[in-house]
This record gives C-alpha cells, structure tokens and sequence, in this order.
C-alpha cells in the first residue's frame, strides 16, 4: 500500500522505532526510561501513532510502565501538520505546527483534561531525523510550573512500516 500523497512531508516517521530517553520535571525526579513508538497508516491521509515508556534501571532494565499515549498525524497545507493525542490518564491535546524537510515542531492549541487527570495546560514537542535515528524533545507546563524541559530520547527505526499490521 502506497503511503497517501498527502503524508510525504512526514512519511519518514512511518516504522516502529525504539530508544532510550531522559525525563525530569521540577515535580518529580530525573530518570531514564525506555520508549518503544509505532507510525502507521491504511492509505487515508492520516499515521497512526501509539507511544509506550518504561522506566529503565542504572543497567538499563525495564523497571515499570510509564506513559502511553496514541493519536493520529494529518498534514495540512503548505507543510502544516497537526495531531490529536490521547492518554490513559484522562487528557487530550491536539498539537499544531510545521512540517521543514525532516524536523517538525508542534505546540498544543488544545488541552482537556477529565476532573480524575493531573494538572497539565500546554505541551511542545519537537522531531528531528538525526543520522537516521528519530530525535525528540517534550516540554510541557503541569502541575504548577511554566512550560520547561521534560522528556528527550534518541530512537532507532527498528522495523519499516508493514501494510496490515
């Protein structure tokens, strides 16, 4: 299945990728933690995305589950692209940003949140290809504080997208 014209901007994100990255917060304490991320799509103008992180020991070990999230990927004109996120832990976001050669930078227009979730009002996320790896850094504003450095990793493609799976 050709990926939909549309998507060539983003297509290089198509494949499971997996790493390793960094997280800290002024509310919580610096770790490492493992992430697998997997873009899709079925021919529509449209990846899927679906993210999972562990936290990782000083060996590298997978100690427990961390964050999840899943969404889909859309390009608009003129190298436009936005994304609709969900989270287990009761918040929505839809990020909106630009699409230049293989970097793409995104901040939040929409934030929800169900009475049960954190406090978390904005998000900026941005991606890079790097040498072939997937590169990307997380700041978010929660719990109180501005919007600040949260999460990076560095991933590694390590399987091409496979129509059907």
């Amino acid at each position: 299945m050709d990926v939909h014209p549309e998507l060539e901007p983003i297509a290089f994100l198509l494949g499971r990728w997996e790493g390793a990255g960094v997280i800290g917060y002024p509310t919580i304490e610096s770790a490492n933690f493992g992430q697998e991320v997997v873009f899709g799509h079925n021919g529509k103008p449209f990846l899927t995305y679906q993210s999972r992180t562990w936290l990782l020991d000083r060996d590298g070990n997978r100690v427990r589950p961390l964050a999840m999230e899943s969404g889909f990927w859309r390009m608009l004109p003129d190298r436009q692209v936005e994304v609709c996120l969900s989270h287990p832990t009761g918040i929505v976001e839809i990020y909106v940003g630009e699409v230049v050669f293989h970097k793409i930078e995104l901040h939040t227009d929409v934030v929800a949140r169900t009475v049960t979730a954190k406090e978390y009002n904005a998000g900026r996320r941005l991606y890079g290809l790097v040498n072939g790896n997937l590169m990307y850094a997380f700041d978010m504003a929660a719990m109180g504080q501005s919007l600040q450095a949260h999460a990076s990793a560095e991933l590694k493609k390590v399987a091409d997208f496979v129509p059907g799976e």
